[in-house]
């Protein structure tokens, strides 16, 4: 007689939607920036995460860890793909993300210095601890259930695995959307993750799953830098700027949010992909002396706000991104309310 599975309490609607699972591991699904909280009993409320995207797959005895771009981070994080590994369950696909904590929060600084690192006993050596939360369930028991609500994915993901550090199930509130990112901002978060409870998974961006920030984020494009002056090591200001089309705009210079190593390792990789020409469209950066270098670098960069002339105000950096592409780094706009 089979094994009892999770998916035979469901419904014969929800049954119904399900479909057999591919060995293809699909694109995760992206949240649309928002400018305009809300509160809704259709909607569900979850902490956003300051980490990196990732993909967990368990297939039989092997587990593996997948970036959003795909790239393989198993070595990377090791102890969390140990967890799905130990798993009662033997087959099924999880969303979610790898954070370290400073504190109370969750710092993508501090998991900087986990980035990168594809040597498995370096990153077991590593003297920063991750913790993988999960939130979504894409494939369980040889079937694929991206077309089930968001809400049946979730309490199948609740049960379907056993949780104990560094694996986490992601909780999530219902209704109280303005209420929660208030109290998320208190606390120094990122902000919250809006989904509709009914949505499917679509690996794509979508305006089913929206962003509430608590602060102003955006991935941009390093195309060149300045020397350092005075006291400073490394290099002064990094120069930033995303596509528009197949144009670099140049968005501003980054002088603050860097540490002295940070300064350090940094130029070394800087000079490594220096260019005679700047890769920034038309003639907005005037910095005297500048060096360019191959638009190949993503960068995480906090500010306040954007000017009206589309530079940054107050922008601090935050660390390098290794999980999207540069052609693909765009300016993001917020839309205004539900979907």
């Amino acid at each position: 007689m089979p094994a009892h599975s999770l998916l035979d309490d469901l419904s014969e609607e929800e049954r119904r939607l399900l479909r057999p699972a591919t060995a293809r591991s699909p694109k995760p699904m992206l949240a649309t920036l928002t400018d305009t909280p809300f509160s809704d009993p259709a909607w569900m409320y979850e902490r956003k995460l300051d980490g990196e995207r990732c993909l967990g797959l368990r297939d039989g005895a092997e587990a593996r860890l997948l970036s959003r771009s795909g790239q393989t981070l198993t070595a990377t994080y090791p102890e969390a793909a140990d967890a799905l590994a130990h798993q009662p369950c033997h087959d099924f696909l999880v969303d979610g993300e790898v954070v370290a904590f400073e504190g109370t929060r969750t710092s993508f600084t501090r998991l900087q210095q986990r980035l990168g690192v594809t040597d498995e006993n370096q990153a077991r050596a590593s003297r920063i601890a991750i913790t993988y939360y999960v939130f979504d369930l894409l494939r369980l028991d040889g079937k694929d259930l991206t077309g089930l609500p968001l809400r049946t994915r979730k309490a199948l993901l609740r049960r379907a695995l056993t949780y104990a550090s560094p694996l986490r199930f992601t909780p999530h509130r219902n209704s109280t959307g303005e209420t929660y990112l208030h109290q998320a901002c208190e606390r120094g978060w990122e902000g919250l993750i809006a989904k509709r409870a009914d949505s499917t998974y679509m690996s794509r961006r979508s305006t089913d799953w929206l962003k509430f920030k608590c602060g102003h984020r955006q991935e941009l494009v390093i195309g060149g830098f300045t020397e350092p002056r005075g006291q400073r090591v490394g290099f002064g200001a990094l120069l930033v700027g995303h596509y528009e089309g197949r144009r670099l705009v140049y968005a501003g210079k980054v002088g603050t949010g860097y540490d002295r190593n940070t300064l350090t390792r940094l130029r070394k990789r800087l000079d490594s992909l220096e260019r005679d020409d700047q890769p920034f469209a038309g003639d907005d950066v005037r910095e005297r002396g500048a060096h360019w270098i191959r638009p190949e670098l993503v960068a995480e960069i906090g500010f306040t706000e954007w000017t009206g002339d589309g530079k940054l105000r107050h922008p601090r950096y935050l660390g390098l991104r290794t999980d999207k592409p540069a052609d693909q780094v765009v300016r993001e706009w917020p839309r205004g309310g539900k979907g």
